[in-house]
């Protein structure tokens, strides 16, 4: 008799709570678990996992799908990646709530923040909502590769209050800071996990506007914070500079003071402060000592830009005579790049003026900091082989070499932050703290220049186990990256390999994984480009109890729904 809906046989079981891996049995019954260890009986389908990792599905709680996810179902990259939940709404940007007037401001936030093509947005947004309830009525009407959840942003709410007032960062009256309130709490109510808010320099709109949040005193973030803590539920995210880490972390404390409620950030290793993520860490600890949850969000690798002809960016976008072969497409303007007069004439024109309108444009000419992304990429490359460590043993000017890497159809690895030393020895640090959660993938944004969706695939390959320098545990990845991130974000239910627990796992042949370079893809609405990057190793992967990738190919099924609000664990 048929037992179980499916049954993984004879896989190296990590449970996700950090213990040793065990040959077990997984048996699924509807989207649930109903056993893990030596099962006698038979499933409708069963997965043969003799010699691969069985794990939870990861739980990615830094991504971007805000658009993406009205009009996809599949939430590429992220679902290649043996992740079954992702959480959106990240960085206080977002679509809702949206009056008409304000949709186009929206898009060109999104746009100049996250780098997803306007056009696209443009296409793409059915704009079938005004509040942020509907918003999640309509995420709710289509289903999914994966589960997905999301925040409500601060960004919007601003707008939506304050109309132009917002955008030039004045300050909000009482009765506007009583409406963003009431309508953050609103979301949260109707299944938002949280909310969101950014305070960086980094984020502009498209047209070099300041994000509507920067900057602000901490009344109005507190009431926000203090109004969705009154709901009992939710999540607090931010993303800051920390320009003065003191005063900017006891922003933080009060946020989570005033609503009980946890909070993450994003932390970076800054490289002209190389060691402020270490006083801010401290600071991370004294807060939980005195009873506030508040945790770090770390990236498993550098924040890094990708440069080339197909990108957003490229070294010699500012060049005026580059500038001629702008409007043609990139194939084009490669073979126009290798004419021998046409190259020496660029080459000449090259004054290392920075491009200060988008997301690492200050920094297209610093050639020590670009590598050559090759296939596979590596991403802890040695600074010996940096474009302008290279192009010195070469005997020539490293702008020479990164034309022609670029002009040949080749891309570029501009490394940022979280490199400062050359290495990732600090992210190994972050990723050790015990207040720290692995993050910061922004899966489904910055198409034309990131593509770090890849990050579970990274702590699994580079960190268990290609690493030259101090690697992670496999058991501890697990953890961290499945039930560890869902319980931040209060999804209880997902996670863990137990009985009673989310069908959400994935099968992973460790040994032969292997992360491809990314790509660029014309298959945004309106033929916008984003990059994708694909990987060998995921041998399955399956969401509520259903397979939805069979050796990274599709199979039809989209079990994935909108997950509304804080989930309990099983009893």
């Amino acid at each position: 008799m048929t037992e179980f809906d499916l049954v993984v046989r004879g896989g190296s079981v990590l449970d996700g709570n950090g213990g040793p891996a065990r040959t077990a049995d997984v048996g699924v019954v509807g989207d649930r678990i109903a056993e893990v260890g030596r099962i006698s009986g038979t499933g409708r389908r069963e997965i043969d996992a003799d010699g691969a990792v069985v794990a939870p599905g990861f739980v990615d709680i830094h991504t971007h799908y805000d658009g993406q996810a009205t009009w996809e179902s599949r939430l590429q990259p992220s679902s290649w990646h043996g992740v079954t939940t992702v959480v959106a709404g990240n960085c206080g940007v977002g679509f809702a709530p949206a009056r008409p007037e304000h949709r186009d401001r929206l898009i060109d936030l999104m746009e100049g923040v996250e780098d997803i093509p306007g056009i696209a947005l443009h296409e793409g947004l059915p704009w079938t909502w005004l509040t942020f309830p509907e918003y999640l009525d309509v995420l709710e009407a289509r289903p999914y590769d994966v589960d997905l959840a999301t925040q409500v942003p601060h960004a919007a709410l601003r707008v939506h209050a304050m109309g132009e007032r917002a955008a030039a960062h004045e300050e909000a009256t009482p009765d506007e800071v009583a409406l963003m309130a009431k309508l953050a709490a609103e979301a949260v109510r109707a299944g938002a996990l949280g909310f969101s808010t950014s305070r960086t320099l980094n984020h502009k709109s498209i047209d070099g506007e300041l994000t509507p949040s920067y900057g602000l005193g901490a009344a109005e973030l507190v009431a926000i914070a203090e109004a969705v803590g009154a709901t009992g539920t939710g999540v607090l995210q931010l993303v800051s500079d920390f320009p003065e880490p003191e005063q900017e972390f006891a922003l933080l404390r009060e946020m989570v003071a005033a609503s009980g409620r946890p909070l993450s950030f994003s932390l970076l290793q800054f490289p002209q402060d190389p060691d402020r993520h270490r006083a801010i860490l401290a600071m991370t600890e004294r807060a939980w000592a005195d009873g506030l949850e508040i945790r770090a969000q770390v990236a498993a690798r550098p924040v890094g830009l990708i440069l080339g002809l197909e990108n957003t960016l490229n070294p010699f976008m500012t060049n005026p005579v580059w500038q001629r072969l702008a409007d043609l497409t990139p194939g084009e303007q490669a073979a126009r790049m290798q004419e021998p007069g046409l190259r020496a004439e660029i080459l000449a024109a090259q004054t290392g003026e920075r491009n200060r309108s988008r997301l690492g444009g200050m920094l297209i000419h610093k050639f020590e900091l670009m590598y050559e992304l090759t296939d596979p990429p590596n991403y802890e490359p040695p600074t010996s082989e940096s474009i302008a460590n290279r192009a010195a043993r070469e005997g020539r000017e490293p702008v020479e070499l990164a034309y022609d890497i670029v002009a040949g159809g080749g891309m570029l690895y501009l490394v940022g932050a979280n490199y400062a030393h050359g290495n990732l020895d600090d992210v190994y640090e972050m990723l050790r703290h015990p207040h720290t959660l692995p993050g910061l993938s922004d899966g489904g944004a910055h198409v034309g220049t990131i593509c770090d969706g890849s990050f579970p695939t990274t702590l699994v390959q580079h960190w268990t186990r290609d690493r030259a320098g101090e690697k992670l545990d496999l058991a501890y990845v697990v953890q961290q990256q499945a039930r560890d991130t869902a319980r931040a974000v209060g999804l209880h239910d997902r996670g863990v390999l137990e009985p009673g627990y989310r069908a959400d796992l994935t099968v992973i042949d460790v040994a032969g994984m292997r992360l491809r370079r990314p790509e660029m893809r014309a298959d945004l609405p309106a033929g916008g480009r984003r990059l994708l990057q694909r990987v060998e190793g995921y041998r399955h992967t399956v969401v509520a109890g259903q397979e939805t990738y069979t050796d990274g190919e599709e199979t039809g099924a989209l079990p994935g729904r909108l997950v509304r609000g804080e989930r309990p664990a099983p009893r």
